[in-house]
């Protein structure tokens, strides 16, 4: 800052103002300006979370960035944030909660204007460390019944109980479900909840579960899954898949096999990925708004950061839709 101010000849307290947006004269701010871009200077945002006491980014924990799903979360959030002077620092949990308690305490460190994470089941030092750390927090893509502070999601046993409902109104008695064998992925586990609540409800064979894969799943667990449900109940009807993703897997392993869908098998699918309205045929799938699970998070967190500063009440859950979205497999 003092070589900024030296070759603007300027104070560094006007560099200072200038760089904080404050007032200074547009020729000043012109000159300043230009010594910075010659001097290729970057501010120390350390220094400056130090002098304000307040630094300039949110916290992000997503599961695994290689979801389109919770990259489009991601991209949600940078869309509300980044006009607000908000910059995202983001972590990977790879769904294992050890992960995301030591990610926690990193970012922790380096004082976070609000933490955002995905899910509502952490370790008990997780919750105690996002309760105690005074910042706003917010749980996406669930919608606990105690969140620790801010929530917004939806219901995926819900979502999952409509897709059953769907499959049963097609006429449908004899309905299969894949999933992950991991408890780790609880948005899975919900699904599959859902699945078993809605099969029971309507009086349906409930047991036609396959898990199969570790945490995150991916079309690779699809076929093998498929495989071995129609192996054990060569007489089902139709699937529902936990993601999109396996259920493209399931579809080629019923190619492979010369059956038809949807007129041998139906094949449904969960989360809306790009590639369940491009294969053929494409995916009977649910909705769940990836993005706006983002936008809404990030309006959350405006809000309490708002509500923090004397600017008014936020809201605690935010609950986000879904809905079936019928195509072609089912």
């Amino acid at each position: 800052m003092s070589d900024v101010a030296r070759l603007a000849g300027v104070s560094k307290m006007t560099v200072s103002r200038v760089m904080a947006g404050q007032s200074a004269s547009e020729a000043t701010r012109e000159r300043v300006q230009r010594a910075i871009d010659e001097l290729g200077y970057v501010a120390d945002a350390a220094a400056g979370a130090l002098s304000s006491g307040r630094s300039s980014f949110v916290a992000v924990l997503v599961p695994s960035l290689s979801s389109s799903n919770f990259s489009d979360t991601v991209s949600g959030l940078t869309a509300v944030l980044e006009p607000q002077g908000l910059e995202l620092l983001i972590g990977d949990t790879d769904y294992l909660p050890d992960r995301e308690e030591r990610l926690v305490r990193q970012m922790l460190r380096h004082q976070p204007r609000c933490i955002a994470l995905t899910g509502s089941r952490h370790t008990a030092a997780t919750r105690a460390l996002l309760q105690r750390s005074g910042v706003p927090v917010v749980e996406m893509w669930d919608l606990p019944a105690e969140p620790i502070d801010m929530a917004v999601g939806f219901s995926n046993v819900n979502a999952a109980r409509e897709m059953v409902r769907y499959l049963a109104d097609k006429g449908h008695r004899r309905i299969g479900f894949l999933g992950g064998a991991s408890d780790l992925d609880r948005r899975g586990i919900d699904r599959l909840k859902g699945f078993q609540l809605e099969t029971k409800a309507l009086g349906l064979d409930r047991d036609r579960v396959v898990r199969l894969g570790e945490s995150p799943i991916t079309m690779s667990h699809g076929a093998p899954a498929m495989a071995e449900l129609l192996s054990r109940w060569p007489d089902t009807q139709a699937v529902m898949c936990v993601s999109d993703m396996s259920a493209f897997g399931a579809i080629m392993e019923c190619q492979r096999r010369g059956l038809r869908v949807p007129a041998d098998i139906a094949v449904a699918g969960f989360g809306n990925f790009e590639i369940g309205a491009c294969c053929h045929p494409s995916i009977t799938t649910v909705s769940v708004d990836a993005y706006g699970i983002g936008q809404r998070a990030g309006e959350a967190i405006v809000a309490a950061l708002g509500a923090a500063d004397g600017g008014g009440r936020r809201t605690v859950k935010t609950r986000t839709p879904y809905a079936v979205v019928p195509r072609e497999s089912a």
